[in-house]
């Protein structure tokens, strides 16, 4: 009698597989920095093409040579800084106790929340630094918002609202850098350069209700054992006793429309003359780009026009360093 190998298929480190609560990914996690900086960026996704760039890896095989990499190209228009928000430490996580908000605040941001018409912003900052001097203040965010009204691409005044932490160790420093952005417009030149490693968060592509087969990549079942039931199905749900069915059971449900994180992602450009990565025609789905843009290597989750948010590599395997670009494919994506 034949044993098939049936190995567990999909990581249920991913599980429950339900739907993203927003389209604008959460950051949990954010990597230490010495120095005061802003620690995160968002851009749109638009399409990939390729590059052929030089080899710099020590031991490969085409060490010195010219090869062709895969590349995700997004556009990255300036992000304005809303409000600086310091949170305490409680029992039940981070909590936050006070909030300075800039009085230079887009029309469109009513599209998002209900701005605030009278704050007296030197009150909220003296309030801060006096949170911050008796110890209360823990930690400290910059509320930032996107512009997507300047991208062509997207069709959309609504802007994305979220949160950016400003790294460095001493939290009064800290405020004082969060208080030279606040009100202004932050350019993506300002956070990355060209090779730096970073992680992009992103919402994947929904495929909505979905059986076991596609959902965790589990096998047809065999002629003889589909004769009770379906093909496209596993074998049991689990013993009579206990009489309950396992979340670890491969079953259908939500496919896609997860927030994914990839790690370690090399930026191999930084620029704003658009014209020099838009293909003719524009970005499949996407169209041209008018504004800043990015390029990272290897694929990011979501389909065009997705939310992409950036932040400096949390675990970094590998040193920044400037690749050498030697040409950009421009050819026509629309097939």
């Amino acid at each position: 009698m034949s044993h098939p190998h049936r190995p567990r298929r999909g990581s249920i480190a991913y599980s429950p597989r339900v739907r993203a609560r927003s389209e604008i990914p959460r950051m949990r996690a954010w990597p230490f920095s010495k120095e005061p900086k802003l620690l995160g960026f968002a851009g749109y996704k638009a399409g990939m093409t390729h590059l052929v760039v030089r080899d710099e890896a020590p031991n490969s095989l085409t060490t010195g040579m010219e090869i062709s990499v895969p590349v995700t190209i997004m556009e990255a228009p300036a992000m304005k800084v809303a409000a600086i928000r310091v949170y305490k430490s409680t029992s039940y996580g981070a909590t936050a106790i006070a909030e300075a908000w800039t009085t230079e605040l887009d029309k469109e941001l009513n599209r998002a929340l209900v701005v605030p018409k009278k704050h007296d912003l030197p009150a909220a900052l003296s309030k801060i630094e006096q949170l911050i001097k008796d110890g209360m203040a823990k930690d400290l965010r910059v509320v930032m918002y996107t512009l997507p009204e300047k991208v062509t691409g997207i069709p959309k005044k609504k802007p994305e609202i979220m949160e950016n932490n400003i790294g460095g160790t001493d939290l009064k420093a800290r405020f004082e850098y969060a208080k030279t952005l606040l009100g202004k417009n932050v350019r993506i030149s300002d956070v990355f350069k060209n090779g730096d490693i970073i992680d992009v968060l992103a919402i994947t592509t929904g495929k909505g209700l979905q059986g076991p087969i596609k959902r965790w990549g589990i096998q047809l079942q065999k002629s003889k054992h589909s004769r009770a039931g379906s093909v496209r199905e596993i074998g049991t749900l689990g013993p009579w006793h206990p009489s309950h069915v396992s979340w670890r059971v491969p079953q259908l449900g939500q496919t896609g429309y997860h927030q994914r994180t990839e790690f370690n992602k090399r930026v191999m450009q930084i620029g704003m003359d658009s014209k020099t990565v838009t293909p003719e025609g524009g970005f499949l789905n996407y169209g041209v780009i008018r504004n800043d843009y990015i390029i990272v290597k290897g694929s990011v989750p979501g389909p065009a026009k997705r939310l992409v948010r950036m932040r400096p590599a949390i675990r970094p395997t590998k040193t920044a360093q400037a690749p050498e670009i030697t040409y950009i494919s421009l050819e026509s994506k629309q097939g």
